[in-house]
């Protein structure tokens, strides 16, 4: 029997080889407890796995219903195939696959949007957690605020009960279960923001008391919001990762997860309505989640859009492939030890062996991380990832070389053509902007370089400090003359 004659389901469990990991549940005994919105391959690779253990050992039986905001094809991927899947787990020694059943149900908030509130609303729903990337929030990453002017936000706010983005869909679904006298579900954002669950609280409470200013202060009262912080390297599910599959598996998976074998969920133990025993599978529960979010975000996130944005220059399709050079090995450690500075962790944390460790999983050679990938949105991501550690390294009268090379890095990438002249996919809410000022500006770092960091929603007052201006300038200008591979190595070699 060829392994792609026979389609991954419910009924063929048992004939997946012995080293096929499968639930070791009954999931017919499992009952939604938990909507994502954002079912993408990241949720499916990290938080469905820690739920699966859940059920797996018992401390919890509420699964997963999973809502794509956008387009369908998870759902008609994973439908046929009772939404079971495949993580495929990479390493240098090996890959380990295991089949998924947690995830209960999908839908598409667009076919529907009225049905996903009304399931939202159900009580028996206790958790409402969220994978929707930095720009699906409807917000200016600068501030942290909604962005009132945002097509999806002016959209919603006039269709209330049929809304698009992840926040008019919550507060839809908390309106309508202050109506009902149910408590409100607790908001559990994974996405990489600055304090993300204050940010999405912001973001929740400003969008609600724009339809009423009590449903607002409920909301803010009542609901929970705790802050996380997600580490796992997901790369995007190629069709030879999918035959790869097939074959470890005996039979068809159409829409499998790849994956590394780290994985790390950090959360503020504050749930208006219970919670899984998360700590049983491996989650950290803390008071306070800032610091292991900063960590996070200006080691591992910033590190990666820095080799994502000048190994995409210097011609390297993956992150992996960029780790085979020397000098840009030297550029992730160095993004790291600039930014380690301006963290405050609590006691015992070894910061040395966590930038040990990013390094090694950085070079992983069975991760097929394309640079192109992680170079998406940059404009959402860039405020967390490197402006914010740049802000404090001035602060403390410290040079911000390495970092400001990542951002003109990202400058070229955003000016649509690569060091070849040839045209880059550019994948951004702001790309059409940053186009129209690269045609304006040339290519001329004194011209491009001050026209980018002039634009507020990415930058803000600090696109106007001149030792920034004049760093980034530089780098930029550094890029157009050498090109990127001959700039990482002359920064690193200083």
């Amino acid at each position: 029997m060829r392994p792609g004659s026979v389609r991954l389901g419910s009924a063929n469990l048992d004939r997946l080889p012995p080293a096929v990991r499968r639930p070791a549940y009954d999931r017919s005994r499992i009952t939604p407890g938990i909507v994502h919105l954002g079912l993408g391959a990241f949720h499916r690779a990290h938080q469905a796995v820690v739920i699966d253990d859940c059920l797996a050992s018992g401390s919890s039986s509420w699964g997963i219903v999973g809502a794509s905001l956008r387009s369908p094809d998870t759902r008609d991927a994973l439908a046929p195939q009772d939404h079971l899947y495949t993580v495929a787990v990479r390493a240098a020694e090996g890959t380990e696959h295991r089949v998924i059943g947690a995830l209960l149900d999908s839908v598409v908030s667009r076919e529907k949007p009225a049905a996903l509130v009304e399931r939202m609303a159900d009580p028996a729903i206790r958790i409402v957690s969220l994978t929707v990337t930095e720009k699906g929030y409807c917000h200016t990453p600068q501030t942290g605020d909604l962005d009132e002017r945002h097509p999806d936000s002016v959209h919603d706010l006039n269709n209330f009960d049929a809304p698009r983005s992840a926040p008019g869909f919550i507060v839809a679904a908390l309106a309508r279960r202050r109506a009902l006298g149910a408590p409100p579900f607790t908001v559990l954002c994974c996405d990489n923001l600055a304090a993300n669950g204050h940010t999405v609280q912001r973001i929740v409470t400003q969008f609600a008391a724009l339809r009423s200013r009590e449903l607002g202060k409920w909301i803010a009262d009542n609901a929970a919001f705790p802050s996380t912080m997600v580490d796992r390297i997901v790369p995007e599910t190629t069709d030879s990762d999918r035959d790869a599959v097939a074959n470890a598996l005996g039979m068809r998976d159409a829409w499998p997860v790849m994956t590394e074998p780290f994985t790390q969920w950090v959360v503020e133990d504050r749930f208006t309505a219970g919670r899984p025993d998360l700590a049983a599978a491996g989650v950290e529960l803390v008071a306070d989640v800032k610091p292991f979010e900063l960590m996070k975000l200006r080691l591992l996130n910033a590190s990666h859009s820095a080799l994502a944005y000048l190994g995409y220059l210097a011609g390297y399709e993956t992150i992996a492939d960029t780790m085979q050079d020397p000098h840009f090995a030297r550029l992730a450690a160095q993004v790291m030890e600039e930014a380690a500075v301006t963290l405050t962790m609590p006691a015992g944390t070894d910061l040395a062996a966590y930038r040990a460790s990013l390094l090694k999983r950085f070079a992983n050679p069975a991760l097929h991380h394309r640079t192109w990938q992680i170079a998406m949105d940059g404009s959402q991501k860039l405020p967390q990832r490197l402006l914010g550690a740049m802000q404090d390294r001035l602060a403390r009268n410290l040079p911000i070389s390495t970092h400001a090379l990542a951002v003109a890095g990202w400058m070229r990438y955003v000016s649509g053509l690569d060091e070849q002249g040839r045209a880059i996919d550019v994948r951004d809410p702001l790309a059409a902007e940053f186009a129209a000022l690269a045609r304006e500006a040339g290519p001329v770092a004194e011209r491009l370089a001050p026209a980018l960091l002039g634009v507020q929603k990415v930058f803000g007052p600090l696109g106007s400090e001149p030792r920034l201006r004049e760093a980034v300038t530089t780098a930029l200008g550094r890029l157009y003359k050498d090109g990127a591979r001959r700039a990482v190595e002359t920064l690193v070699a200083a």
